[in-house]
């Protein structure tokens, strides 16, 4: 007999303005006490400098995480000029340095290269894997990879700010797998001056905007107790940008078994990834054809 997972069976999302200093796994771990949950995941790892959107799914809403992690996000980074570090942010230590700065010109003339659909070396100091082991271990064991250069979709990148000429403050919006480091890095070799990440501040991703995020301060306070639960946002929240599909009675239970069924109405086109909805709640995600949802996750609520 499998062992029960201990904690409620509570299912939602939590949209958490993470501080720096925590892994997303650390706060991720925090989050699930304070809730009792038996079960929870999040939608985009942010490194532990980093602050601001970190959207965890507890419970059956897990099964909505890639569409969330696939989902646009935006980020508020400033940029250090003049000094490259062997993490591409201000906690590694400096390699490279130049007394070269750009002007406001330079940097916005700079800024469509790294617009559209480009290719991104991600940083030494990262998750992707090598050989099966992850970037980051074996660059703290001194070794230095060739990473191959990955594809990237960045819909926005504009200088918002110049608070000096060492420093500027840039926006990006991109899809599914972006290392800001990375965009700051090359910056500074496409510039010739050098460059990292100063600081680095996520402000939406997907449907979850920084607006309406709780600190990790207050889920401390309320922890464990009715009031919390009060910040739980609906499964069907991390599946805003697919169509909805609304089902009759027999079509849900035929979808909760795993079989496709009859949809009342649909928003969806043919062969188009949706969620199929009863009575306002969600019971699955499918491929909408001819009238049926062909079920690809089920929710079990």
């Amino acid at each position: 007999m499998a062992r029960r997972k201990k904690g409620r069976d509570i299912s939602g999302w939590v949209v958490v303005d993470k501080p720096a200093g925590m892994s997303s796994t650390n706060v991720v771990g925090k989050v699930r006490w304070a809730f009792d949950a038996n079960k929870a995941g999040h939608a985009g790892t942010l490194d532990p400098e980093a602050t601001g959107i970190l959207a965890i799914a507890l419970g059956e809403a897990t099964k909505t995480v890639p569409f969330v992690t696939d989902a646009m996000k935006a980020y508020h980074f400033t940029v250090t000029f003049g000094v490259a570090t062997n993490t591409d942010d201000a906690e590694g230590e400096s390699i490279a340095t130049s007394d070269a700065r750009p002007s406001d010109a330079e940097i916005e003339a700079a800024l469509p290269e790294f617009t559209g659909d480009i290719m991104q070396v991600p940083p030494q100091f990262s998750a992707v894997k090598i050989d099966g082991q992850r970037a980051y271990a074996l660059a703290r064991a001194g070794e230095e990879m060739d990473i191959a250069a990955r594809p990237l979709f960045v819909d926005r990148l504009v200088l918002v700010d110049r608070p000096d000429r060492d420093h500027a403050v840039l926006e990006m919006v991109c899809g599914k797998g972006g290392y800001v480091r990375s965009i700051a890095r090359d910056l500074g070799a496409r510039l010739g001056c050098f460059a990292h990440v100063q600081s680095l501040r996520r402000v939406w991703s997907g449907p979850f905007e920084i607006e309406n995020a709780i600190t990790l301060d207050r889920i401390n306070e309320i922890a464990r107790t009715p009031e919390l639960d009060k910040f739980l946002l609906p499964i069907e929240t991390g599946l805003a940008d697919l169509p909805e599909c609304r089902m009759s009675a027999e079509g849900a239970a035929r979808l909760a078994n795993g079989n496709p069924g009859a949809v009342i109405s649909s928003e969806a086109e043919f062969g188009e990834l949706a969620w199929a909805s009863f009575q306002g709640q969600p019971v699955a995600v499918g491929v909408y054809r001819s009238g049926e949802l062909a079920p690809t996750r089920v929710f079990r609520l």
